[in-house]
């Protein structure tokens, strides 16, 4: 009570001056507070979409890939941007091939049926295997002395039994000297069991002979007897794909700050089992278009600003590869390319791969943050051939890729849902790169004076911002979760 009463009586000694000062003060933290709360429904709402049921997981069966980029073709119309090319489209049309999934996922242990995704995951690169009443075999394959001895016991791999292989890490690390991402492909015709603590699916491009399952430890029965299985696979040799790419024009039409998001995903494996990529990558996508809407509603930058959604880089940065062999302008009119990839929740900030590549470009961005308190940390992160960044880099254009750290670690799996990010800090990120992308511009003394930090950076406190927007749900909300306590760190092998 007397902390109260003090402070009313410092509050009554104010001048009115400076109580109309605090006022004003309050309602424009309250202002921000609110648009940033709208700008963060926004992203929801991106996300939302693009993990939709008609996008299929963005991937191979049933034409996701096509929907998610038709979408965002629509967005970028929706926006006004401009082809980069005058007189060009917006597509940039590639094919690869990729082994998918899309009919039955059936695997039943004994007589559990197992589920897609949530007890087991395939190999990306299995055939088609249909057998009935095969009888298990239990192996530990950590007790594998050398090449020899694996060697020999491959030969005694016959079709008409299924192996569980155990510790099969430790096969790979010890004798093998392979990553464990490699292991399948060694494996024969037949059918294998692998155990795994996380289930984490990818895409591949090649088939292998052996039908190979993960499957989540906790979900065996622990006597296992026999296995049920009737999957199919469908091998493309040429999937059709498309990078999207349009452009908000610039007092220097040549010179060009370029933003990149991956909107391709893992799609469906069988049927019924969809994995929605809200983290990855439809919250970068999301964070892509915010920033579309950022330039084309504010003044125009100085120098022109391109934006690439590219496909196919989950199966192995296909797109980016494509793009930079193929490039709608030259390479070495790219003043600084930013790749983001993973934004559904900064809680604990960001990490910037390429930052002691570009250290200059790196302290620039670390200064921004220092000075707005954009986001709580900024980690730096040496190369890496991990994202859509990597064949610019390797080209000579200066790039970082930029992840968030937080959340709750879901990851290639069908838990990487909108329901599960928090967005938090993620309307600041964009702050941040604008700021920094105007910082570029001041450095070569230029005078882009388009500020992020006064209060019409909100996208949604635009008169425009209702004209462009997609239709909301009828509750007008997506339900967005406080993070999580103690995020998951990022798989080290992707990103």
């Amino acid at each position: 009570m007397l902390a109260v009463a003090v402070s009313v009586q410092v509050y009554a000694q104010q001048s009115d001056a400076d109580k109309k000062k605090l006022a004003r003060l309050n309602a424009l933290h309250k202002h921000n507070k609110a648009v940033a709360e709208s700008d963060k429904q926004w992203l929801a709402l991106e996300i939302a979409k693009l993990t939709g049921n008609e996008m299929h997981g963005r991937g191979y069966v049933k034409n996701g890939r096509d929907s998610a980029g038709i979408y965002i073709l629509k967005r970028f119309k929706e926006m006004k941007l401009k082809p980069v090319v005058a007189g060009g489209g917006y597509a940039q049309g590639f094919a690869f091939p990729v082994n998918t999934f899309p009919g039955k996922m059936d695997l039943t242990v004994n007589k559990t049926v197992m589920v897609p995704g949530a007890d087991f995951i395939i190999d990306a690169s299995s055939p088609s295997f249909i057998a009935q009443d095969l009888k298990i075999k239990r192996l530990d394959v950590g007790k594998v002395e050398d090449t020899a001895a694996w060697a020999a016991l491959v030969k005694t791999f016959t079709p008409d039994h299924a192996y569980y292989l155990k510790n099969v890490a430790d096969l790979c690390k010890d004798v093998l000297e392979i990553k464990e991402s490699e292991f399948s492909a060694l494996l024969p015709k037949g059918c294998f069991l692998i155990p795994q603590e996380k289930l984490t699916w990818t895409v591949s491009r090649d088939t292998i002979p052996a039908m190979v399952f993960y499957v989540h430890k906790d979900a065996l029965p622990k006597k296992l007897k026999k296995i049920n299985v009737n999957d199919s696979a469908v091998y493309l040799p040429h999937a059709h794909s498309e990078n999207i790419i349009a452009t908000v024009p610039g007092a220097v039409k040549d010179t060009y700050i370029v933003y990149t998001a991956h909107y391709d995903h893992l799609g469906m494996m069988g049927d019924a089992t969809t994995f929605p990529g809200a983290s990855d990558n439809a919250s970068g996508v999301a964070l892509m278009l915010y920033l579309a809407r950022f330039y084309t509603l504010h003044h125009p930058p100085h120098y022109s600003i391109m934006f690439i959604a590219f496909a196919g880089e989950e199966a192995g940065l296909m797109g980016s590869e494509f793009y930079t062999a193929h490039p709608f302008v030259p390479l070495n009119q790219i003043k600084f390319l930013t790749n983001i990839d993973i934004m559904g929740d900064a809680s604990d900030g960001i990490t910037v791969v390429n930052a002691t590549q570009f250290p200059n470009q790196f302290e620039l961005l670390k200064e921004i943050n220092e000075a707005e308190h954009y986001v709580p940390k900024i980690i730096s992160r040496g190369t890496a051939a991990n994202s859509d960044h990597y064949y610019f880099t390797n080209a000579g254009v200066p790039s970082f890729f930029v992840y968030s750290d937080g959340g709750k670690g879901y990851y290639h799996d069908i838990y990487d849902k909108t329901s599960e990010l928090s967005l938090n800090n993620v309307v600041n990120v964009a702050h941040l790169l604008t700021d920094f992308t105007r910082a570029i511009n001041v450095a070569d003394k230029i005078g882009d004076t388009t500020s992020v930090t006064d209060t019409t950076h909100g996208l949604m406190n635009t008169p425009e911002a209702g004209n462009l927007g997609e239709e909301k749900p009828k509750n007008d909300t997506v339900p967005v979760p406080p993070a999580t306590d103690t995020p998951a760190d990022k798989p080290a092998e992707v990103k």
